[in-house]
């Protein structure tokens, strides 16, 4: 649930001449009722649309309406933790805004900020989209727990990416202490790196390339809004047949997460043979936690260096896949779905990768050669697959709850290819079901042909081949319908 209090710290914390109280806020969609913040309405009742600019948002903070009868200006009287730096920022360049809001006897609440395009500015305009990036990001984080409003310092939805030094200067300002401490404290030094002209061009080129990385990288807090249990069921059954018991302990890990509203301490690895749907269950996880995927297949990696990344004492350093997972994501809440585990410790003289894996999976925080700077890991959710758990080191398997994924049984294959298999490759080619029969005795015989081998991709293949060979007929032959019999099976598949 989201934190609303308008309790704030003593007033002799708080310079006595600032005009407004902070308020703790993580309400990602605002409102009348829970606004961005709340202005005197004393003097006049303010339009539901009001145009006007900040003043010095420290100390006695205002908003100067611009109307018929000239410039009048109201006290901020409380503001939402989270833009307490963009207002002084908005107020300190000049920047026209577009206010929505709503009269309440308490004060104008306003709940929405647009910019207004040339508005007189010294800053991005509308047209760039940088306030409108800025307001989806701050409304997407957590608030700060401690703001000072007399803290003078530098601190800081959709396509935009942070890459000009302007707009990531701008972006540290705004942010403020909605980015995370140790983040904003690296931002600062590598901004000075990457403005300065007493290093090298390559170390400033490093420095902009790493700040740009970072912050387009939305941090987000570990806490986790709660899942309906019945809708996660519902995602298993439309993903998975069978598998009960992957079902039962993914639905116990569901309802832990809705206890806590934090991420277990532990993964999931997933043992089983090849083809029986253990990257599927991954897939389907990350879509019940409702947050982007990533995966890293171990059998591609044997250097470290390749999850760690490199120095930026080479000129062609970049880095890690890790870092590079967070970056495409834009969040760092995702889940890391890890193939292959049991090809983990296969190094090749520098170093072994599985030991990297155990910084990323303690939840301790993440270190990229590259960027140098520690990233937290705690919104990350690790499921990993493996064929042979013997291979995983102890360490790896100490990291994860391990759930083994037995075979299909004869009985589970048949109805996974009629239900599941071949209904898929049908629609895909455009074929009704009527146009493709496979009789009782041809699909014991699908079953029968594969029956020496592990997993559903075998008959996933079988599938498309008979599929393929039904609309053959259709097309040339000039058949209504195909009815497969267990004699044109074998002869088809064997």
């Amino acid at each position: 649930m989201p934190v609303f209090d308008f309790n704030h710290a003593p007033d002799d914390v708080r310079p006595s001449e600032c005009t407004y109280t902070i308020f703790q806020s993580n309400e990602s969609d605002p409102t009348p009722e829970i606004p961005i913040l709340l202005l005197d309405n004393t003097q006049c009742q303010w339009p539901h649309h009001s145009c006007g600019k900040f003043t010095n948002p420290v100390k006695r903070t205002s908003f100067e309406f611009d109307n018929d009868t000239g410039t009048v200006s109201a006290d901020i009287l409380q503001m939402d933790a989270r833009f307490v730096s963009l207002l002084k920022w908005l107020g300190e360049n000049h920047i026209m805004v577009r206010l929505s809001g709503e009269n309440r006897p308490d004060g104008y609440a306003v709940y929405r900020i647009r910019e207004i395009a040339f508005g007189g500015g010294s800053k991005l305009s509308a047209e760039d989209g940088f306030l409108q990036f800025m307001i989806d990001r701050l409304l997407a984080s957590s608030a700060p727990e401690d703001v000072n409003p007399d803290e003078d310092s530098i601190e800081a939805g959709d396509d935009m990416k942070l890459t000009s030094i302007q707009s990531i200067t701008d972006f540290m300002t705004c942010a403020g202490r909605t980015l995370p401490d140790n983040i904003r404290l690296w931002a600062r030094r590598n901004l000075s790196v990457a403005k300065s002209h007493e290093v090298s061009p390559e170390e400033r080129r490093h420095a902009q390339r790493a700040l740009s990385i970072m912050m387009n990288v939305q941090w987000k807090s570990n806490y986790f809004e709660a899942i309906d249990p019945k809708e996660a069921r519902r995602i298993l059954d439309e993903e998975l047949y069978g598998m009960e018991r992957v079902k039962q302990r993914i639905i116990e890990t569901i309802i832990q997460i809705n206890r806590t509203h934090t991420l277990p301490a532990y993964g999931l690895l997933l043992v089983g043979p090849a083809g029986t749907g253990k990257s599927q269950v991954a897939y389907a996880v990350a879509r019940i936690l409702k947050l982007p995927w990533t995966t890293l297949d171990m059998s591609s990696i044997n250097d470290p260096e390749q999850l760690t990344g490199s120095s930026r004492i080479y000129s062609n350093a970049k880095p890690g896949i890790i870092m590079e997972a967070f970056s495409m994501a834009g969040e760092s809440n995702l889940v890391f779905i890890i193939n292959e585990l049991d090809k983990a410790a296969s190094g090749k003289g520098n170093g072994n990768p599985a030991d990297v894996l155990l910084t990323l999976l303690d939840n301790l925080g993440f270190t990229d050669n590259y960027i140098e700077c520690m990233i937290p890991t705690v919104g990350v959710y690790p499921i990993a697959t493996a064929n042979d758990k013997d291979q995983i080191s102890a360490p790896l398997m100490s990291r994860f709850a391990v759930i083994d994924i037995p075979d299909y049984t004869p009985e589970e294959k048949k109805v996974i290819f009629s239900r599941f298999a071949l209904p898929k490759v049908l629609k895909r080619m455009g074929l009704h079901e009527s146009e493709c029969l496979v009789s009782d005795e041809a699909l014991d015989a699908i079953v029968d042909i594969y029956a020496h081998t592990s997993g559903i991709r075998d008959l996933e293949q079988a599938a498309e081949h008979i599929a393929a060979n039904a609309l053959y007929q259709i097309e040339v032959d000039h058949l209504h319908e195909v009815v497969f019999t267990a004699a044109m099976v074998r002869e088809l598949l064997i």
